[in-house]
């Protein structure tokens, strides 16, 4: 295998892929990249056995073939070659070894065989549609703040992409939710996405799957089987398996009743919190929201440091209340907002609020209270 090939592109099919490898492995191979030159295009492909990344690039194929290189390696000398820069590389079966070389630097790679390199099971897709990578974006973007982090609960340690009815007819729904808050978000259903299989896509896959979203007009193929889901652009194939469980019945934890209404400008809301939660304790951050007509005060009552206070400006015409939240959680799901304003919904302190984007229904969020 020889083939030269520009800096910058090598670098964005090399970054792309070495995201994907594990640091720590006990299997060597799943450390390396499998590079493969044919045509006039090279293709760079790893995997953690979860999740498999394949990058096709054009390059200047001068002898066809494919090998293996540390992928972490790989990526931090071609991220400090000089911008600009003519990549050649060329493998050396005999000794093993690859040669990278740009102007005046060169270097030597110790190799694995292609041969050992694991190949992902293929999968019959039950479903397979095109998604705007913006509206996927919005749908991963505004749900992943809520995935989990708890390992025993692993089937909320991803995002619940699912068929659903929304607010104006069926949708595509994204459902993310730790038991503390939860996100849920709709976009219109795409053709050909009826008979999908609910999958919980996992949130490595989900940071993967962030990095092919970047161009607002790149269009997404989606495949989605009952154990695996793949993403894929002109140049990039993303396949991951999907989480083994039961999504819960998020429904039954949306509250539908709440009356009191909050209207607050969503930025400075998030600015006042994050003010005042400066002084409040790391283990709790609890916030306290106080509301009466048309006046908010944020508080926090910390005795170790001190105690805060803001006031605010909004829209509230409800009998009074005080609630209490966890500071990081009202911040996050505040951040979510692109609109102007967020309507808070409350029943009473107790209660989980719900949160929505000024009159846009199609994401909803849903935050459980604190006692403070």
């Amino acid at each position: 295998m020889k083939f030269s090939i520009e800096r910058a592109a090598l670098l964005k099919a090399v970054s792309q892929a070495q995201s994907v490898v594990e640091r720590r492995n006990t299997i060597p191979i799943l450390a390396n990249v499998l590079m493969s030159a044919e045509g006039d295009t090279v293709s760079f492909k790893a995997t953690d056995l979860d999740i498999e990344v394949i990058d096709t690039t054009p390059a200047q194929v001068e002898r066809a073939g494919g090998t293996t290189v540390n992928a972490v390696l790989f990526h931090e000398i071609v991220r400090k070659l000089p911008d600009g820069a003519l990549v050649q590389i060329a493998e050396d079966q005999a000794a093993g070894r690859l040669a990278v070389t740009a102007g005046r630097s060169h270097f030597q790679l110790a190799t694995l065989q292609k041969e050992d390199f694991p190949v992902m099971a293929t999968s019959d897709y039950d479903a397979s549609f095109t998604c705007d990578a913006k509206v996927l974006r919005r749908l991963f973007d505004k749900t992943r703040f809520a995935i989990s982090t708890e390992e025993t609960r692993y089937y909320l340690n991803g995002v619940y992409m699912h068929v659903a009815e929304g607010e104006d007819g069926r949708a595509l729904r994204c459902v993310a939710t730790d038991g503390h808050r939860l996100a849920r978000v709709d976009a219109p259903l795409p053709e050909g996405a009826e008979g999908m299989p609910g999958v919980i896509v996992p949130r490595k896959t989900v940071g993967e799957l962030r990095k092919l979203l970047e161009d607002d007009d790149a269009q997404i193929r989606v495949s989605v089987s009952e154990t695996k889901i793949r993403f894929a652009t002109e140049d990039i194939t993303l396949t991951s398996k999907v989480i083994d469980g039961t999504f819960p019945d998020y429904a039954r934890v949306i509250p539908m009743s709440n009356t009191r209404k909050l209207e607050v400008d969503a930025a400075d809301f998030a600015r006042a919190v994050d003010r005042v939660a400066t002084v409040s304790s790391e283990r709790s951050r609890a916030v306290k929201l106080s509301l009466d007509e048309d006046r908010l005060t944020l508080s926090v009552n910390a005795p170790d440091s001190g105690n805060a206070e803001e006031e605010l400006a909004v829209a509230y015409a409800d009998e009074k209340l005080e609630i209490g939240f966890n500071a990081k959680y009202l911040q996050e799901i505040a951040s979510q907002v692109d609109r102007e304003n967020a309507v808070f919904l409350f029943n009473n302190a107790g209660d989980p609020t719900l949160m929505r984007e000024g009159d846009d229904r199609s994401a909803i969020y849903v935050v459980m209270p604190m006692r403070v």
